[in-house]
């Protein structure tokens, strides 16, 4: 699954979690997506410790499309 999949799959989902749709859980939220992650993409954000949701999409977005323009 690409990542713009699996982030709509994720947004999706997260209606059925109210405590992921709240300001205060944006961490929680973030980490979350992290860990569903692919491990190459998941080892190449990781280390940025990025708090803002859409921000984190956005950058797990940019690494596939380079993960796979590589491949």
């Amino acid at each position: 699954m690409i990542v713009s999949e699996y982030a709509a799959k994720f947004e999706d989902l997260c209606r059925f979690a109210p405590h992921y749709n709240t300001m205060e859980a944006e961490e929680d939220k973030c980490v979350k997506f992290e860990n569903g992650l692919r491990p190459e993409i998941k080892q190449l954000i990781g280390f940025n410790e990025i708090k803002n949701f859409p921000t984190l999409v956005n950058k797990s977005r940019i690494c596939d499309k380079d993960n796979r323009a590589k491949v």
